[in-house]
């Protein structure tokens, strides 16, 4: 049963890459040189899966073929987060910590009477999404109004702050391994 469905999911990511890369079953045959046919009957189960198929398949792809054949995984795949709050701003960790894309995703609520510890400077960038209220965003001598749907992005070398405007706001950012330390509670540098 196992085999069966790690078979399965090889097969729905062959199907899925060639089609999100807009290939035919013609055209990704011709980049792995199996005919149509063949590749046509492994996407649908009607072939067994061969070793030497799928590492030319994985290459044409683009990807290696621990990527190709990796297990589903059955760890738990919902994040539960907890709030942390500090200073008028609470953070929701969206991401696992030390997550394989090097960045943390988080939700953030700032309101007007927010802690401010000055513009803050690091290495990398960061990026949010407003969801709701307005934020000022101070970046470097300029002030920016961000309303709900706008996003930035900036490079966190400029010194910056947050500020709500108007009553509380809340936010989606994405940031790197050194606005994680200068941003999120439990993370800042000594």
């Amino acid at each position: 049963m196992v085999q069966e469905d790690t078979e399965l999911i090889v097969r729905q990511r062959i199907r899925g890459l060639r089609l999100a890369r807009n290939w035919t079953l013609d055209a990704l045959a011709s980049r792995c040189h199996l005919s149509p046919s063949t590749l046509s009957r492994i996407e649908t189960g009607r072939q067994r899966l061969g070793l030497e198929q799928l590492v030319s398949i994985a290459k044409a792809l683009g990807i290696s073929l621990d990527q190709l054949v990796e297990p589903e995984g059955d760890e738990d795949v919902v994040i539960r987060p907890t709030p942390e709050s500090n200073g008028g701003t609470t953070f929701w960790l969206l991401s696992r910590e030390r997550d394989r894309r090097g960045v943390t995703i988080a939700k953030m609520r700032i309101t007007e009477n927010r802690a401010d510890n000055g513009p803050q400077v690091h290495p990398g960038y960061e990026w949010f999404t407003v969801l709701s209220g307005t934020v000022r965003l101070q970046l470097g001598t300029r002030s920016i109004l961000v309303y709900p749907g706008q996003a930035v992005e900036f490079s966190t070398m400029t010194p910056h702050r947050l500020e709500a405007q108007g009553g509380p706001a809340e936010l989606l950012t994405i940031l790197d391994h050194g606005g994680e330390q200068a941003h999120l509670p439990g993370h800042r540098q000594s």
